[in-house]
């Protein structure tokens, strides 16, 4: 038996993993539903290798931003610093005072109880606290999770499915320049999630024009975390 499994999680660890559905039922209004939308900057592109950098939260319950919930975090991390530098300009000695990743996930993770996470491209966020939690927890995350750019094809005609290969999804530039809506401090986490926030609401209200009625979870493109 490896050691690790004789090791108990902790138990704000164990709490997500009981209160965290991993379906939502379909029929779920979106009044209903918590989402949780999210954003890290990284040292790289490479979810095994390389880490966290900042990461950003902000709420939304009920058609609304709560901005008093939103929380982010600075991580630290001894990497050497990467091109992503340049994009994101996080210094070393920005993150010489940050955080341990453990204690950041452990903060995290009761917000994320039950929540759907939401984020443009979040596969790639997911993929990195995923692997942050495999390492210190030997888990990962069981929410539902929505990706705005997969969301903009069927909310925004622009950027509707034409059926031909090789398609690809609208970068946040895009779907913020199609939905009238400017970035904020993009390339920062707290800039790209309360632009994402701010789109996924403008989307939403969309859709519920376009079907013509209340929206519910089954009208989201939901998947897997």
């Amino acid at each position: 038996m490896l050691w690790w499994r004789k090791t108990p999680r902790p138990p704000i660890v164990e709490a997500y993993l009981e209160g965290t559905p991993r379906r939502i039922p379909s029929k779920t209004p979106l009044a209903d539903l918590l989402f949780i939308v999210l954003d890290c900057e990284t040292t790289g592109f490479n979810s095994t290798k390389d880490r966290m950098l900042s990461l950003a939260i902000a709420e939304l319950r009920s058609g609304r931003l709560h901005i008093a919930r939103s929380a982010s975090w600075l991580f630290h991390q001894d990497r050497p610093v990467t091109d992503a530098v340049s994009v994101h300009g996080i210094l070393p000695s920005d993150t010489a005072f940050g955080q341990p990743e453990h204690e950041v996930i452990l903060e995290l993770l009761p917000r994320l109880h039950g929540a759907i996470i939401v984020g443009h491209h979040i596969g790639f966020d997911v993929a990195m606290l995923n692997a942050a939690m495999k390492r210190h927890f030997h888990t990962s995350l069981r929410n539902q999770v929505l990706d705005t750019a997969r969301f903009a094809m069927s909310a925004v005609e622009a950027f509707a499915r034409t059926g031909y290969p090789g398609q690809r999804e609208p970068t946040l530039d895009e779907v913020c320049a199609q939905c009238g809506i400017p970035p904020l401090d993009r390339h920062t986490a707290e800039g790209d999630t309360f632009t994402t926030a701010t789109l996924f609401l403008a989307m939403c209200a969309r859709r519920q024009r376009q079907l013509g009625r209340p929206l519910r979870a089954g009208d989201l493109p939901l998947g897997p975390a």
